[in-house]
């Protein structure tokens, strides 16, 4: 079985940033994560990272912000998604 799309949504902002999301199920967990789901969610300008979640195999399901990459504890793609928005949100400064 292959990956499946699950979910996929882009906007592009008028100041040019973009929003990209993007979650697939996947036959398997990418250790060591324990759910079936990838998933690459993105904030930026031209390509350029500002906020990013997502997952792979060896590390796991984290978070980018502002350069800055730390842990995720995913709960749900519900969740994931609406976490990705507020952190958009808080470094477009409560304007998205």
């Amino acid at each position: 079985m292959k990956a499946t799309r699950l979910f996929y949504d882009k906007a592009v902002f008028p100041d040019g940033a973009v929003v990209e999301m993007v979650i697939w199920r996947v036959p398997e967990p990418l250790s060591p994560s324990t759910h079936g789901l990838k998933f690459r969610l993105f904030y930026g300008f031209d390509g350029r990272r500002i906020v990013g979640y997502d997952n792979e195999r060896g590390k796991g399901d984290h978070r980018h912000v502002k350069g800055r990459e730390s842990a995720y504890r995913f709960v749900s793609a519900e969740k994931l998604v609406a976490d990705f928005l507020a952190d958009v949100d808080k470094v477009r400064g409560g304007e998205s």
